[in-house]
């Protein structure tokens, strides 16, 4: 019978300490490492900054969020939001082998939400083998020297977060594999007359439920909310009208659902950094 390791062993264990410029361009890993538990590895926190992506390679764990405590097996990925309640620790008679990374990065809370870790921290059926060369890779670039170290370490991150995304929508057991009915009504209506002026209360009563209700309900679905959704529909299709058309920009702000030229440049440029009037010019460039 195989006996459980006592003490926890660091085969690697990794610190770095980014520059404000690597921080602001790049998701960014302040900590790192490959442990193998001991019997009584346990980490309790009631918070403490980013994200932790935690590999399992062999052995068994466990993790907690939210109340729930759940199981962790070989070729799982946990994801952890530390910046709340959180613990997570080793199954005694098998304690596990792991791979981890702390991160930080501006959209981690809002991807993490997307991917509901709050919920369901632990991720299964994706390439595991790839998952651990580009933990791997983090490892080596985070001791590297050079200034595009950090980039490298931000694009092995961000492929152990496309696993995670590919996982989660993947997996019909744990994500809405369509869109709700609701939403799929409100979004075909928005397609189809986004050219006319659509209220909230009224994709709602569509739907059948109360303006709260349905916006909640669709911002949980689609990221957004209906109006923001609605903003960049009106946007693309301007930018359509722009390419192809040689109309005035007040008259295709009019045919994309715009009363207000000014509104409709305001709206434009902020999704696109350009005025229409360049965008137009830098497109028929190009």
């Amino acid at each position: 019978m195989k006996i459980p390791p006592q003490e926890t062993t660091f085969l690697r264990n990794l610190y770095a300490t980014p520059a404000d410029w690597q921080r602001d361009l790049f998701y960014s890993v302040v900590r790192a490492g490959h442990l193998h538990a001991g019997v009584e590895h346990r980490i309790q926190r009631e918070t403490y900054p980013g994200h932790e992506l935690i590999l399992c390679l062999s052995g068994q764990g466990w993790v907690q969020v939210a109340g729930k405590k759940h199981e962790v097996g070989p070729q799982q990925l946990v994801w952890v939001n530390c910046h709340h309640p959180h613990a997570y620790g080793a199954v005694s008679k098998d304690p596990w082998e792991v791979y981890w990374v702390r991160a930080e990065g501006r959209s981690l809370d809002r991807i993490s939400q997307l991917l509901e870790v709050r919920s369901m921290p632990v991720f299964a059926g994706f390439d595991a083998g790839q998952a651990a060369m580009e933990f791997g890779r983090s490892f080596d670039y985070l001791e590297g020297n050079r200034p595009c170290d950090a980039a490298h370490v931000n694009a092995a991150v961000s492929s152990i977060i496309a696993m995670a995304f590919d996982a989660r929508l993947s997996d019909p057991d744990l994500i809405r594999p369509d869109l709700p009915m609701p939403v799929q009504k409100a979004l075909e209506k928005m397609r189809l007359y986004f050219h006319q002026p659509i209220r909230v209360v009224e994709l709602a009563q569509l739907a059948g439920m109360s303006e709260s209700h349905f916006s909640r309900q669709f911002k949980a679905a689609i990221g957004t909310s209906p109006i923001d959704w609605l903003r960049r529909e009106r946007i693309n299709q301007a930018k359509r009208r722009l390419i192809e058309s040689d109309d005035p920009v007040k008259e295709i702000a009019r045919q994309v659902g715009y009363a207000d030229q000014f509104f409709f440049s305001k709206d434009f440029k902020r999704m696109t950094k350009l005025t229409p009037t360049q965008f137009r010019e830098e497109e028929r460039q190009s």
